[in-house]
């Protein structure tokens, strides 16, 4: 008996499918625009990348409007968390020599370095130009290891043998200030954040930092390349978000010692020194600055989150 062959009919495309090579189709037939994944980029506290305690984030855009990624949006509990572990992680710190302090400056900008392509590129998204982003680059590879050179000099600049009256020799040396708040420049995403930890670790302390909200990319991927540096966790803590939120935390918080800040919103300058003098926390602001210049980089910006220690001794004992 001969068979027939049955036709079947193909059923119509309303929604979104698939053809024979997987790819998707409108309802038109036509291949679909794919949706992009974007990154999620955890914040950086105590050498962990945590998610935010608030569970909120904000998309970062490029110079053309088009997402770049996910940023955690810091939160009060998440700035807690990070001087628990800077003050946790101070005296082993502190207590390293400032030979060991040098080499691990020198190894975090030879990190810096070795991925150097990749900040570059991250910096174009932002908005720079090959050439600015290169230079960017650079300087802040260089700036890490002027201050790597400065680990073990410093004292020898600031501290003095002091002439006195009496019958004793006194000394004067620098030692570090402690936990350091910092909030690192708006208009730049690497090299202000770099100028602005690399004094202050240099000199024994640890910081927690808040990133630049309008460009935050590389101060996020430049947690990675201190994670895997030989910086212990905990010396620098790195946080997105918005200054509106965290200003207040950051200038009140009774275990920090020192604050940062870097810009010329007058508001928030006057609040951060009202809000110091509740444990005379130390203030310092960095106005107007160039931070590709040279004059962005000082021994005496180590000496600016430290301690005047003098002792006397008596002659003959």
């Amino acid at each position: 008996m001969e068979k027939t062959a049955t036709k079947t009919k193909t059923p119509k495309v309303t929604g979104v499918s698939l053809n024979g090579n997987g790819h998707h189709l409108n309802g038109n037939g036509k291949k679909a625009e794919r949706l992009k994944v974007l990154k999620t980029y955890k914040l950086y506290i105590g050498g962990a990348f945590p998610r935010t305690e608030s569970g909120r984030y904000f998309t970062l855009k490029d110079a053309q409007g088009n997402a770049l990624a996910n940023m955690c949006t810091g939160s009060r509990k998440d700035f807690k968390n990070s001087v628990t572990v800077a003050r946790a992680a101070f005296e082993k710190w502190h207590g390293k020599s400032a030979y060991n302090r040098s080499q691990i400056l020198y190894r975090i900008a030879e990190m810096l370095e070795a991925r150097s392509a990749q900040f570059i590129s991250e910096l174009m998204q932002q908005g720079s130009t090959q050439t600015q982003a290169e230079q960017e680059v650079n300087t802040s590879v260089d700036r890490l290891v002027y201050y790597a050179g400065w680990c073990d000099k410093y004292q020898q600049l600031f501290s003095s043998v002091n002439p006195v009256n009496t019958s004793h020799f006194n000394f004067s040396v620098l030692e570090p200030t402690g936990v350091v708040s910092a909030v690192a420049p708006l208009e730049n995403s690497l090299i202000g954040l770099v100028s602005v930890i690399a004094p202050i670790i240099s000199g024994g302390n640890t910081c927690i930092v808040l990133a630049s909200e309008a460009k935050p990319l590389c101060s996020v991927t430049f947690s990675e390349v201190l994670n895997d540096s030989d910086l212990p966790g905990g010396v620098v803590n790195i946080l997105t978000g918005f200054r509106k939120e965290l200003l207040s935390h950051m200038s009140t918080h009774m275990d920090v010692n020192m604050i940062v800040y870097t810009g010329t919103d007058e508001k928030q300058i006057q609040m951060i020194k009202e809000n110091a003098t509740l444990n005379v926390k130390r203030v310092v602001v960095y106005k107007d600055e160039n931070w590709l210049a040279e004059t962005s980089q000082s021994p005496y910006r180590i000496g600016d989150a430290q301690e005047v220690k003098t002792t006397w001794h008596p002659i003959g004992i």
